[in-house]
């Protein structure tokens, strides 16, 4: 049975209290490799919520219409992953048609965002809350511009941390990293008694 959430709620929702990065800790490896940069960490936010919108509407479709009807829940995740792996596909080779930079700035990454399990985790929770495919729509856009706003925020404070002189050496690099996030989920789930869609 679906919850009677209203779609807007539901992605204003998933960008600032239920943000799949901050409040589940989901898709932290790209998160923190890429955030060095703000132009890759912007082409990598702008691809995880591409994919992100786009995988959760067909995972409806696909775990709904096929999954269900056959009888084949249990294999699920590997259907999610595979329509993942497809779209992420599709999308890198647009943008190394259409961008040759941004492909290479990002790498690895891109390819990795097959198993940015932030994307598999909006799949599921889409699927495990019996959100309406409206619903799936709303809430797989809001937690890639959630994910993409907190990337983008990451990229802006490590840019000027960087240039800091008054950061003690010992907490240059992976450590300020972590306590910066880890700030930055508290700020996020300050949000948190305005909306609640768990």
């Amino acid at each position: 049975m679906a919850p009677t959430i209203n779609p807007f709620i539901l992605f204003f929702a998933s960008i600032f209290t239920s943000n799949i990065l901050l409040a589940n800790f989901l898709g932290m490896c790209s998160f923190i490799s890429i955030s060095k940069d703000i132009t890759s960490s912007n082409g990598l936010g702008m691809a995880v919520t591409m994919v992100m919108t786009i995988t959760t509407a067909l995972n409806w479709i696909v775990y709904n219409k096929i999954i269900v009807p056959l009888g084949l829940e249990y294999l699920r995740y590997i259907i999610f992953i595979i329509v993942i792996a497809a779209v992420v596909q599709i999308l890198e080779m647009l943008i190394d048609r259409l961008s040759p930079n941004l492909y290479m700035s990002l790498g690895i990454f891109l390819p990795l965002i097959t198993v940015n399990c932030a994307i598999l985790g909006v799949s599921l929770f889409m699927q495990l809350r019996y959100y309406t495919f409206i619903q799936s729509i709303f809430y797989g856009l809001g937690s890639g511009l959630g994910w993409w706003l907190a990337i983008m925020a990451l990229a802006a404070i490590r840019k000027r941390v960087d240039k800091s002189p008054n950061v003690p050496a010992a907490l240059k690099g992976p450590g300020l990293t972590l306590i910066i996030i880890g700030i930055m989920a508290m700020a996020f789930m300050g949000f948190s008694g305005m909306l609640n869609v768990q």
